[in-house]
C-alpha cells in the first residue's frame, strides 16, 4: 500500500524527497561564487491551487508570482538580480492573455530593479502554470538561514498579517454570489486595502533595507507565505529550538479585523493560518531589541527545544502551535 503525502505534512515530505540531495531546507539554494554567494529560488504557481482566474487579473497574477519568488531571496538577506520565467498555457488562453501576464512580470521586475533573463512556454492540458526562478546574491557574512536561531533570541515580525487572507475570503464570497447570476456585480467597494494585499502584494524589501541600515544580521529568517504558525514551526524545526509567541504582541490590521467581524471570523485565525502575506519572520539577539523595534514588531522569543513552540495568550495561558505543514512532526 502506498503512503499518502498528507500523512507526512509538507515539511516532512520535502525533507523525505531531498534526503539524498544537496537541498538545504532554506528559502533558496546557495552556491559559492568566491567572494559572494549565489541564491537560487524556484517557485511554481498553479491554477486551481494557488489562484483562481475568476477573480485574479492576469496582470496582477504575473506581478504576484514575481513577488512570491523574490521574497525567498529577501528571506536570506540577499539581493535579487534576475528571474527566469516559464509558463504553461492551455488552449483557452490567447496571445493577449500571455501578454497581460508578462506585463505584470515586467512591472514587478522594474519595481524591484531586476532583469528577466530567460523564459519558456509550453502547452498545458488543464490550465495555467507559472514557474519563476529568482536569482540573487549575498555576502557570506550577511547570509541568513532558517537553521541558526538560538535560545533567548527575540522573534520579530516585519509587518501585519492576515489582510491577504481576508481579501481572499471577500473574493470567494463574491464569486459564490455571482454563480448563476450574470447580471449581478461584485460588491468590492470598501475592501480595497485587503484586496490589494491579496491580489497585488509587495515583497518585504523595506525591512531588508532597514536591517542593512541598522547593520543588523538576523540570526535566522524565513518568509511568511502560509501563516505565522507554519513559519514559526518551520524555523523551530530547522534550528532545533522552541518558541514562545505572545498574542498581545501581534499587531492587528484594522480593516482585516473589521472584515473578520463582518464575516464572523476570528482575526487571530487569519494571522496564524492565513497566507500570501510575504512578510518576514526573523530572530535577533535580545540585546538588539531597541534597534529592531523601530522597524519591526517583537512578538516573542526563542526557547530550548524541549519547551516546544507555543502561543501565549494575554492571560498567560499556553497553547501549542500547529500547522498542516507539520502534520507528521506534531504527531511524533
Amino acid at each position: 500500500m502506498k503512503t499518502p503525502i498528507s500523512s507526512l505534512g509538507k515539511v516532512a515530505f520535502v525533507d523525505h524527497l531531498t534526503a539524498n540531495t544537496q537541498a538545504n531546507g532554506d528559502d533558496a539554494a546557495i552556491i559559492s561564487r568566491g567572494a559572494t554567494l549565489e541564491l537560487i529560488a524556484p517557485m511554481i504557481y498553479l491554477e486551481g491551487i494557488h489562484f483562481d482566474l475568476i477573480y485574479v487579473p492576469l496582470k496582477h497574477l504575473g506581478y504576484k508570482a514575481v513577488v512570491r519568488a523574490l521574497s525567498n531571496i529577501y528571506a536570506m538577506n540577499g539581493k535579487p538580480e534576475y528571474i527566469t520565467v516559464a509558463i504553461g498555457l492551455s488552449a483557452r488562453f490567447a496571445i493577449e492573455d500571455a501578454q497581460e501576464i508578462y506585463a505584470g512580470i515586467n512591472a514587478a521586475a522594474k519595481n524591484y530593479n531586476i532583469q528577466v533573463i530567460a523564459g519558456d512556454t509550453t502547452a498545458s492540458i488543464t490550465g495555467l502554470a507559472i514557474s519563476i526562478t529568482a536569482i540573487g546574491k549575498v555576502a557570506p557574512k550577511k547570509i541568513t538561514r532558517r537553521n541558526t536561531a538560538k535560545p533567548t533570541d527575540l522573534i520579530c515580525l516585519s509587518g501585519k498579517l492576515g489582510a491577504a487572507y481576508m481579501g481572499l475570503k471577500i473574493l470567494e464570497r463574491e464569486k459564490r454570489a455571482l454563480e448563476g447570476n450574470s447580471g449581478v456585480q461584485p460588491q468590492l467597494t470598501g475592501y480595497e486595502h485587503i484586496l490589494e494585499k491579496q491580489l497585488r502584494p509587495e515583497a518585504p524589501l523595506a525591512v531588508v533595507n532597514a536591517l542593512a541600515q541598522a547593520k543588523i544580521i538576523p540570526t535566522a529568517m524565513i518568509d511568511i507565505t502560509a501563516g505565522l504558525n507554519s513559519a514559526v514551526l518551520n524555523l523551530c524545526h530547522r534550528s532545533n529550538v522552541g518558541a514562545r509567541v505572545m498574542i498581545d504582541r501581534l499587531a492587528i490590521d484594522s480593516q482585516m479585523s473589521k472584515v473578520a467581524k463582518e464575516l464572523n471570523l476570528d482575526p487571530l485565525v487569519a494571522i496564524l493560518n492565513g497566507g500570501d502575506d510575504y512578510q518576514l519572520l526573523f530572530t535577533v539577539p535580545a540585546n538588539l531589541h531597541k534597534e529592531v523595534e523601530i522597524f519591526a514588531d517583537i512578538i516573542g522569543y526563542i526557547t530550548e527545544p524541549e519547551e516546544g513552540a507555543n502561543l501565549i495568550t494575554p492571560d498567560g495561558n499556553m497553547a501549542t502551535l500547529s500547522s498542516p505543514d507539520f502534520a507528521a512532526v506534531n504527531n511524533d
